[in-house]
């Protein structure tokens, strides 16, 4: 049920008072807090205050801070200005940044691909502006389109259903990371954007809401430390294999898709070795119990 909410939030942006914000929220562990991916607002400012010196100036502002867009009746003398709809501000916002994805693999993770981005839905250059961190808005944009889209493979491939859990979380992988090649080229610096000070909260978060989508779509029920070490592991083979396909050059990342093979059967292994490890640790516990046991009646016997 926790997917269907995150799906429902990926969709839909929370407004605040004098602010736009684009928010998801996703419950990512058993009784720890919820993960809120990136957010990007912007300010919209209060329409000045009426000229009309009969009109107190807390009832000329007082339509600011409304979710919507003030209006002026027919009789109203004063003159005043309606505020642009935020759900109009925010729409330009989103359309800017799906504009500019498709400059991205001349002009990179960049503020010029979103200038042309602006240009291309007819948006002045100035919107670029609104975005406090510009390439990382456009990158964290790029990271929340590649989770819905996975989500509606998820959704629509009755394939999955057919497949082994190590099998499915390798497909669920190889169909996010290809949603990267297009941009593959331009992908490490949208890396190094990622690993700035400032943006490795958001991306943490992204990734962490993308291993657990994975680990949903694979079946994974547990409520307990496997919880953890479950999204660790992915986490870790979903990263080597991002950095493995930088610098591989075979046909349609070939050898990166066989990498990624090895790396999640080799995590289901260490999985089956470390179950009969503590199989055989608790049978030899057990053996030498029912040994001590035998030992202590023999003495006492005497």
């Amino acid at each position: 049920m926790y997917r269907l909410v995150a799906k429902r939030l990926l969709r839909l942006p929370a407004v605040t008072a004098g602010s736009e914000c684009f928010r998801t929220t996703r419950t990512l562990a058993p009784a720890i807090s919820k993960w809120s991916p990136p957010s990007f607002c912007t300010t919209v400012e209060s329409p000045p205050p009426s000229q009309n010196p009969s009109i107190p100036f807390a009832a000329a502002g007082a339509s600011s801070t409304t979710a919507g867009p003030s209006t002026t009746s027919a009789g109203d003398s004063s003159g005043g200005r309606s505020q642009q709809p935020r759900a109009q501000y925010q729409d330009e916002q989103v359309r800017v940044l799906n504009a500019s994805l498709r400059h991205v693999p001349r002009l990179g993770w960049t503020e010029a691909a979103m200038v042309a981005g602006a240009r291309d839905v007819g948006v002045s250059p100035s919107i670029v502006g609104a975005f406090p961190r510009k390439e990382a808005a456009l990158v964290e944009h790029f990271m929340d389109e590649c989770l819905q889209k996975l989500m509606d493979i998820i959704d629509s491939d009755e394939e999955l259903n057919n497949l082994i859990p190590s099998d499915r979380i390798a497909k669920l992988v190889r169909n996010r990371l290809e949603l990267q090649a297009p941009y593959i080229s331009k992908w490490p610096q949208a890396l190094s954007i990622q690993a700035q000070p400032m943006n490795v909260p958001n991306s943490f978060k992204q990734r962490a809401m993308l291993v657990d989508e994975i680990w949903h779509a694979a079946g994974d029920e547990s409520n307990d430390i496997d919880w953890y070490v479950k999204r660790t592991i992915l986490g870790g083979i979903y990263s080597t294999t991002e950095i493995y396909m930088l610098t591989d050059s075979s046909p349609d990342f070939r050898d990166t898709w066989a990498f990624l093979n090895g790396r999640v059967r080799d995590a289901f292994d260490f999985k089956k070795s470390v179950q009969e490890a503590q199989y055989l640790a608790e049978a030899i516990g057990a053996g030498m119990g029912n040994s001590v046991q035998g030992f202590m009646n023999s003495v006492f016997k005497k």
